[in-house]
């Protein structure tokens, strides 16, 4: 998606060789206009998918996936939590993701009754680095039984091999930017 990329180049910051900081419009502040395009062309990436629900992972990949859900009529949206909040009595299906950039391991966890059985699932989050927050989805899903349509990512880092993972386990993966390379403070797109 050339817009993004361009938003990317404008407003986003290289740090060091593996960090890209888009806090301007995606992570910490949201330009809601724009994020609706990104959710019309999740759409257009999609086109020939049946949903039933959007799965994400807070905090960040929430409002990606609301905005992406009015153009697959409205799904519902489902957010993998990172802690387990008091008021999460019921069961939950559990998978542990591991963040390169935080350097931590979250347990994510999603309520069972809000996946079930024969569901089909399209995963939706912000950034795409080593594809372990897909990973710890795609295994939520199964645990629930459902069917995983695809993973959408805003940007991937593709050097560092999340979407390659992705696809030989056979998930369908799009991406709207591709990063190949982040150099002197430079950002390069496949």
């Amino acid at each position: 998606m050339q817009e993004l990329k361009e938003k990317i180049l404008k407003e986003g910051l290289a740090i060091g060789t593996e960090v890209v900081k888009v806090d301007r419009f995606l992570n910490h502040m949201l330009d809601v206009e724009f994020l609706e395009r990104i959710g019309k062309e999740f759409r257009k990436r999609f086109e020939d998918c049946e949903i039933d629900k959007i799965l994400t992972v807070e905090a960040s990949g929430i409002a990606v996936a609301c905005l992406a859900a009015q153009y697959f009529e409205y799904p519902l949206v489902v957010f993998a939590k990172k802690t387990s909040p008091n008021t999460m009595t019921e069961d939950f299906y559990e998978a542990d993701a591991r963040s390169f950039t935080k350097g931590t391991v979250s347990k994510f966890r999603v309520s069972k009754n809000l996946l079930h059985a024969g569901e089909k699932v399209l995963i939706i989050d912000d950034f795409m680095a080593h594809g372990e927050a897909s990973l710890a989805l795609t295994e939520i899903v199964k645990q629930a039984g459902g069917e995983i349509i695809g993973i959408g990512a805003v940007i991937e880092k593709g050097f560092q091999g999340g979407s390659r993972k992705l696809r030989d386990r056979g998930y369908k993966v799009e991406s709207l930017a591709v990063i190949r390379e982040i150099s002197d403070g430079n950002i390069i797109f496949d």
